[in-house]
Order: C-alpha cells, then sequence, then structure tokens
C-alpha cells in the first residue's frame, strides 16, 4: 500500500483490531481519532479531517484511540488496547502512572558510556515484555568508545529474545538498522534516560532535524531533558514515532509476568524448589541457593530479580488496597446520601 492509497485513519495506525470494536454507524456518530500528543493542559487528537485538543484525563494517554463525543469530549470511548506501558507513579499514593498504548516496537535506548546501566535495562524489558510489546535495546555513541562491543556483549546477556543494535544516531544509520521495525502504519517509542538521543535518533527517521536536541554533560555524561511531552510523528515511510522525555525513576507494578520473561532461568528454578511458598533465601530445598552454590547464578543478577520482584509485589499489593480503600469510602459516602435523601 502506498501512502497515497492509505486512509488517513491508517497513516495514523488504524488496524483492524480497532475496526473490529466498532460499528460503521458508531465511527461514523463518534469518529475514532488517536491522542498524538499528551500536553500539561490538553490532548492533542488527530483523525479523518480532525485535528483538534480535548482536556486530558488521567484514563488516557499517547497511542490511545478514542471514539471523539463532539457534544462531550470528556465522554469519548477509549478503544481497547493492543498494548499498554505504565508505571508506578512518583510520589507516595502509589498510583499507576499510564505512559503509551499501542504501541508496537519499544526501543530501549541507552549509550556507551555512565549511562549504561544492566539493571535498568532489565526494568526496560520487563515492562515491554509485560505489555506484549517487542522490545529492541539501542546503543548510541558507539563510535566514541573504543570497544562497543563490550557494551552489546553485556546488553546481549541480559535476554536472547531481545536484539540488540549499537549505532552513531547522528549518522544515516538508524533509517537502515532500524526499518523491519518502522513501516507504514506501526507505532514505535524511544525509551531511555535523558541524553541518550531518543530526540536525534527519531530526526534520523524523519530525515531532517525539526526535534530538538541537547548535548550531554560532558563532567557526568547525563543529558538533559530536551522532550517535555509524550508526543508521536508520522514519519515520511508512514511508521508512527513517539518520543518521550527522559524517566529517571522506572518503579515496575502489575509486571510480575514481565519479569519472568526476562529471568526466565530463574523462574525456572523456582519450580524445582521443595516448598511452593519458598523465598529462597535460606529455605531447604531451595533450587535457586543450590544453583547459586553451585555457581550456576551470578549473585548480582540474583539480586536484581530479587529486588524487581519485591518492588514490583509491594506497588502492585499497595495500588490494589488503594483500589480497595477507595470503592469502600465510595460505598460509604453514596450510604451517606441516601440516608440524608431520607431525611429530607
Amino acid at each position: 500500500m502506498t501512502a497515497q492509497s492509505r486512509s488517513m485513519l491508517q497513516t495514523l495506525g488504524w488496524q483492524p483490531f480497532f475496526a473490529d470494536q466498532i460499528s460503521p454507524q458508531t465511527q461514523q456518530s463518534t469518529p475514532p481519532v488517536r491522542v498524538m500528543e499528551v500536553r500539561r493542559n490538553a490532548l492533542y487528537l488527530r483523525g479523518d479531517g480532525i485535528d483538534d485538543t480535548v482536556p486530558p484525563r488521567a484514563d488516557v494517554t499517547v497511542g490511545d484511540w478514542l471514539l471523539l463525543d463532539r457534544d462531550t469530549p470528556s465522554a469519548s470511548a477509549v478503544l481497547e488496547r493492543k498494548s499498554l506501558i505504565k508505571r508506578r507513579a512518583p510520589g507516595h499514593d502509589r498510583s499507576v502512572q499510564l505512559i503509551a498504548a499501542n504501541i508496537d516496537t519499544v526501543f530501549i535506548v541507552t549509550s556507551c558510556n555512565r549511562d549504561f546501566n544492566v539493571a535498568r535495562l532489565e526494568r526496560y524489558i520487563a515492562l515491554a515484555f509485560d505489555a506484549g510489546i517487542t522490545p529492541a535495546i539501542l546503543l548510541t555513541k558507539s563510535d566514541l568508545v573504543a570497544d562497543a562491543q563490550t557494551y552489546v556483549d553485556a546488553a546481549q546477556a541480559i535476554s536472547e529474545h531481545v536484539s540488540v543494535i549499537a549505532l552513531n544516531a547522528k549518522s544515516d544509520a538508524p533509517r537502515a538498522a532500524l526499518a523491519k521495525w518502522c513501516g507504514a502504519g506501526k507505532t514505535v517509542a524511544f525509551l531511555g534516560s535523558s541524553g541518550v538521543g531518543k530526540s536525534t535518533l527519531t530526526n534520523a527517521l524523519a530525515g531532517n532535524d525539526s526535534i530538538e536536541t541537547q548535548a550531554v554533560r560532558e563532567s557526568d555524561a547525563r543529558g538533559r531533558h530536551t522532550t517535555t511531552g509524550r508526543q508521536m510523528y508520522v514519519m515520511p515511510d508512514g511508521c508512527l514515532v513517539l518520543d518521550t522525555p527522559g524517566v529517571r525513576e522506572l518503579q515496575l507494578t502489575d509486571a510480575a509476568a514481565g519479569i519472568s520473561d526476562v529471568f526466565t532461568d530463574l523462574q525456572e528454578l523456582t519450580t524445582q524448589c521443595r516448598f511452593n511458598d519458598c523465598k529462597h533465601t535460606v529455605e531447604p530445598g531451595c533450587a535457586i541457593q543450590a544453583a547459586l552454590k553451585a555457581g550456576d547464578v551470578d549473585p548480582a543478577r540474583l539480586a536484581r530479580w530479587r529486588k524487581l520482584m519485591e518492588e514490583e509485589a509491594f506497588n502492585s499489593t499497595s495500588i490494589a488496597q488503594r483500589k480497595t480503600k477507595d470503592k469502600t469510602l465510595g460505598k460509604t459516602i453514596n450510604q451517606i446520601q441516601k440516608q440524608n435523601r431520607k431525611r429530607y
């Protein structure tokens, strides 16, 4: 299908998965629109003949498809998502923050300098696996180090199911290297710290320098925030690219399956423990401890797995408890309101 033959909705990533959720009558009365950008005070939408903004909603994120209710935009229905990237929001209330929806491939971007961190990469990959999204690791600034292969080997050791690509984001390499993931109508996202080259990579795919970028501080190899919001761009080849701000804190929640997919060897060992509720510390018959003593398990990797599993369990439980508390409070308020109405 050529660019000329694609409809506006197809250009925006419309697929049978979404079309099958609505009838022609529904599509006519509430036209589908895609959230292209999340701003502080608005959601930017695009559709067939539609280019508009509506008030922001906590349950809507960039990449979502909405059925636009022109009379009451806040009541626009959200179509079922193919995928959803989320994290525990910063702060003490342990709420869930939606990052992006309906992403086909996540490019986890890190650079060949002090930003490179295996534990952080494991978090991103677990996030992608749990969301059902294909992850790939991009190692930028490979032209600035003497031995980029060391970084490639360390990244590849995380999972055999994740592609690892070292490249110079400022060269012509990205367009060819990422072509198999960036077909027309596909949606990809760049995730990573500030200053690793996410906006530069987006510019490389676009073939111009329309997106602002900033240099990394040489003193500590840390970048500054260039992208301040989550915005999706349509590339000349028809691919949609989501550029995101640098993520300083990535707390996982409801991602146990994704963590297990990253640490498949450790997960397999847990099935061999004598007790089903084994904590994998001092219990007799623990397969994890036996493998550790035999030298078959890397102690550092085991520690990272434990940390992620404990964090995920704590965050998920806390959020579940909060939902139960909110539901109980809601019932109490409703009962009080009913009693007040009976009195008066």
